[in-house]
């Protein structure tokens, strides 16, 4: 069963003064269950010039940001332009369950098809289970697996790739 979002939802793109907020939300959903490096600083900067505000898409629920999700041309050439991939996806705990995640995929895969993109990858850490499901009611399939592809916390975790047609 899939949580209905909020009828205060709201899906808008990032500005450059969302970038203390979004830190703060990347510090408190911060796990090993999701990420490959360690807890970033408080003030440490989220947009430069790998990551710009355009890239990014925020949830808002009854006002406050709960989510977030970053998506961008998967690998930079020309003839691979029609392929976008997630690099980024945080939704606050207390959001969770509330279609926020599906929400927040729904709206980079049009913002993405809107661009002419066919198709949207990403990676997640082959231990993410939730993250797997989420991505998994969404469309995606795993595409590949890089085995033990991380060591986190004394344990090796296989890096799983995923994807969706758009069309």
């Amino acid at each position: 069963m899939i949580a209905m979002p909020s009828t205060d939802l709201i899906i808008r793109p990032a500005v450059e003064q969302d970038e203390q907020a979004i830190r703060t939300l990347d510090n408190t959903v911060w796990s090993p269950l999701s990420e490959v490096t360690p807890k970033g600083p408080d003030d440490a900067p989220v947009f430069d010039r790998q990551h710009r505000p355009a890239q990014y898409l925020l949830a808002e629920l009854d006002g406050e940001l709960v989510g977030y999700i970053r998506q961008v041309q998967e690998i930079p050439l020309e003839s691979s332009a029609h392929v976008r991939q997630i690099q980024g996806l945080a939704v606050l705990p207390q959001a969770r369950g509330r279609g926020v995640g599906d929400a927040l995929i729904a709206a980079a895969c049009d913002a993405a098809r809107a661009i002419g993109a066919r198709r949207m990858t990403l990676r997640v850490l082959g231990h993410n289970a939730p993250a797997r499901r989420l991505y998994e009611r969404n469309g995606f399939a795993v595409l590949g697996v890089l085995p033990e592809h991380f060591l986190l916390e004394g344990a090796y975790v296989d890096d799983v790739w995923m994807g969706r047609a758009l069309d």
